[in-house]
């Protein structure tokens, strides 16, 4: 144990056949034995590829970032269109050509645009000519490249562009450097596009200091989500500056700027927005400047760059305190590399395949760039009341970029095993935003916006979990009398349907209506769906009841569980699904559960298993044990059992959106754990990879990368709002979760390979388990988990009625 938290010493950041149901018992054997060696962590960020997940959806980004950290520096690409590009962070790995190396990005966002890509830099060669705003479908002030010209490793991105020019950065938290090379006997020079992040901007501003060779400015944006139609106009509007601050080694040859279509040489100051609009409204219009270069004796360029969301000076001041003088980028790239080496070390692994062991910690890397820091390095951030706040004794950091309904299913529960410090940094985060938004949690936060984007309340669910698993260091009794206020007392907005149906601004849509007719209303909500939001508020709710009662607020524990069992207020016997109902108490019809009516991006097949605090009882409303199984059996295969674990079908399995990526181990709850492990192991192997197509969707911050990384090791979380793991069957044979300030988690599977994907038996602390599931003993003190396991499954361990979870 050496640990601390992001900023510290520590580091920077922080098918199976109907008949594999009846094969026989496997025969005992003891628990094999396993070399104690468990891995060099110094060489594990050699293992990542950063450009997994940059095609097929999953909407990551290659460019180079820090475990947490603020600056996200990677390609802006496009298609032909300025407003527009290949993907929702800027990325797209079929798109080869760019405009610009933006220095903010968030993972794996779902809409497109999703969110930031602030200020692109283009390193151009050739004249500037014309106005880059006026180049509306970047036919000029762009470049081609091909990706065997590029190369991404964490903290450090190199890119070499059809033009001739090469870029190579490198970054700290806040800061980053860059080398910039250009063709000797060509004009050169580098483009500030400070309006055009990915949503536009409200408005930019850049300054060229030819004295003192620098190119300041910053640009105001916001709009997350903000084109989409399901809500968009809501949410057109600013909620962030960033400033940036450049300097450079030697000095310009040339310099201008540019306003909408008038392009000014000599020029040293520009401002002007975009707007939140697409296409032919923004086309355009903007700002931006540009520093010309003399190469003919020297063509490279070094560039040193800080930013922050509070001042300029305090972007400068980023950069001074994080990147030495005379840094360069190999210098500065090694640190990065140990950063990441550090925060990769959080799970060392023995033994595994080559690209199994590649796909885990590029995973592990995805999962835990966030949360992302927007505090400075002198502690003021920007708050979500739009002023500048400083951090409180005792929080080490400010941070953001929170998606709520993706994250706290699989993420949060990662980071709070992995990172507690930096977990508990981050819920005193969400409750100042709170308190600076007039008590209302918001469900999206990014940077320092309320987005409002998605439906239910996972907030609450997030800081439950996270005081569940043990974190500690935050104002829990705050944050939770804040958030049972939140759900218990109605707030105007709740009544509201602007942004509706994808950004409500109701955090707890029609909470009268819900508290009274124990269900959201179809007709009446002012959500997204009645179906979807029932169901998100009762694991809401049934989450801050298990932290009710482990704080001894016995009276809002009873309360708050009778809530998390209103689930069965939506299940429609007569048709065996979560159906949405009227105020009338009528039920929405017709009904076809394949449809999305009264849910939020997924069907009534695929909501009906989204009940992970009660399992049993979704499974008495079912039938029994037995008939859910069955049930469960029809939604991972087709009618001739064959797998179907790929998405694309609404009646079944979709590992590309959150509402059921718990249900693979939703077994364990059903007396059937070796279809957990079966379930588990085919969609590990054939829905994640390596290569850019090596995620199955969208990454959602991390929670798609988190899942893969959790069911790896052969745990998963039980429910949200507790502290206790799902059993199933570990892809390595040894790996080691060392945990800042806590004792280590070892767990151990001698014959883990892909010829033994089943659990025959496994040992907690040495003593024989017979649950498929672990206590919050082990999450809390740590200990050691002891897997046997086979190529055949055990029909019969941890199937034990009593022993059963939920």
């Amino acid at each position: 144990m050496r640990h601390q938290l992001l900023g510290t010493a520590r580091r920077f950041g922080v098918g199976f056949a109907a008949a594999v149901v009846t094969t026989a018992l496997a025969a005992a054997a003891p628990f094999p034995a396993l070399a104690a060696a468990t891995g060099a962590p110094g060489e594990l960020s050699s293992l990542v590829d950063p450009l997994i997940g940059s095609s097929n959806g999953g909407n990551t980004y290659p460019g180079a970032t820090l475990p947490g950290g603020m600056i996200a520096w990677s390609p802006t690409s496009t298609t032909g269109d300025q407003t527009s590009t290949g993907a929702a962070n800027g990325y797209e790995y079929g798109a080869t050509r760019i405009r610009g190396l933006s220095l903010t990005h968030v993972n794996g966002a779902g809409c497109n645009p999703g969110a930031a890509g602030d200020v692109p830099i283009m390193p151009f060669v050739g004249d500037v000519t014309s106005s880059p705003s006026a180049d509306t479908k970047d036919a000029v002030y762009a470049s081609n490249f091909s990706h065997a010209d590029e190369k991404a490793t964490p903290g450090r991105y190199t890119l070499g562009l059809a033009s001739g020019a090469t870029a190579d950065l490198a970054v700290s938290k806040r800061a980053g450097v860059a080398d910039f090379t250009f063709p000797a006997d060509r004009p050169a020079g580098l483009l500030f596009r400070v309006s055009n992040s990915l949503n536009g901007s409200a408005d930019a501003h850049v300054d060229i200091d030819t004295v003192h060779r620098k190119v300041t400015g910053w640009v105001l944006a916001g709009a997350f989500c903000g084109r989409r139609a399901n809500g968009g106009v809501n949410n057109r509007k600013s909620y962030y500056r960033l400033y940036f601050s450049a300097s450079f080694d030697r000095a310009f040859s040339s310099v201008g700027t540019w306003h909408d279509s008038t392009v000014s040489p000599g020029s040293t100051t520009a401002s002007g927005g975009e707007g939140y609009a697409t296409g032919a409204d923004r086309a355009g219009r903007g700002s931006g400047g540009w520093v010309g270069f003399d190469t003919t004796a020297d063509n490279d360029v070094h560039m040193r760059l800080g930013i922050s969301y509070v001042s300029l000076d305090g972007a400068e001041t980023n950069l001074r305190q994080e990147i030495a003088p005379h840094a360069r980028v190999a210098d500065v790239a090694k640190a990065s590399a140990r950063a990441w080496d550090r925060e990769l070390s959080t799970v060392r692994l023995d033994g595994g395949t080559p690209s199994r062991r590649q796909t885990f910690y590029t995973a592990l890397y995805h999962a835990l760039m966030q949360p992302n820091l927007i505090s400075d390095t002198d502690g003021r951030y920007w708050g979500m009341d739009q002023a500048v706040h400083r951090l409180a004794r005792g929080q080490r950091a400010q941070y953001s970029n929170f998606s709520g309904w993706d994250q706290y299913r699989a993420q949060i529960q990662l980071l709070a095993l992995l990172e507690p410090t930096v977990a508990g940094d981050f819920a005193q985060s969400l409750y100042n935003f709170a308190q600076q938004n007039g008590g209302v949690w918001d469900r999206w936060v990014h940077i320092s916006g309320a987005t409002h984007v998605m439906t239910g309340d996972p907030s609450a669910a997030t800081l439950a979990t996270f005081y569940a698993m043990g974190v500690r260091n935050f104002d829990y009794k705050g944050a939770f009398d804040s958030l049972v206020h939140q759900a218990t007392v109605p707030d105007p907005d709740e009544l509201s349907d602007a942004g509706c149906p994808g950004q409500c601004v109701g955090q707890r849509p029609n909470l009268a209506q819900y508290m009274s007719s124990h269900y959201a209303a179809q007709d009446a909500c002012h959500c997204w769906g009645g179906a979807a939001e029932t169901l998100e508020d009762a694991v809401a709710d049934s989450a801050l009841g298990q932290w009710a009662k482990l704080l001894g607020r016995d009276e809002e524990a009873k309360d708050f569980e009778a809530r998390g069992a209103y689930w069965r207020n939506v299940f429609n016997p007569a048709t065996g699904y979560i159906q949405a109902r009227n105020l009338d108490g009528s039920w929405v019809s017709p009904f076809n559960p394949a449809s999305d009516l009264g849910f939020a991006q997924g069907s009534a097949a695929a909501y009906v298993w989204m009940v992970p605090q009660d399992v049993r009882g979704l499974a008495e409303a079912m039938g029994g044990r037995e008939t859910a199984a069955t049930r469960l059996d029809a939604f991972f295969h087709t009618a001739d059992g064959a797998w179907s674990v790929r998405g694309g079908d609404a009646l079944r399995y979709d590992p590309t959106n959150e509402p059921d990526i718990h249900a693979p181990w939703l077994y364990n709850s059903l007396g059937q754990p070796w279809k957990t492990q079966a379930t588990v192991r085919q969609i590990l192997d054939t829905s994640y990879g390596t290569g850019p197509k090596g995620l199955p969707g969208n990454d959602d911050l991390g929670t798609m990368s988190a899942w893969y990384v959790l069911s790896a090791l052969g745990i998963y979380p039980r429910t949200p709002g507790s502290a206790g793991l799902l059993l199933g069957a570990p892809l390595f044979p040894k790996a080691v979760l060392d945990r800042p300030g806590r004792t280590d988690i070892v767990i151990t599977a001698p014959d883990a390979d892909d010829t033994h994907p089943y659990v025959d038996g496994v040992r907690l602390n040495g003593r024989d388990l017979t649950r498929s599931w672990t206590g919050a003993a082990l999450t809390l003190k740590g200990g050691r988990l002891d897997f046997r396991l086979a190529t055949e499954p055990n029909t019969t361990w941890a199937t034990d009625p009593e022993g059963l979870p939920n």
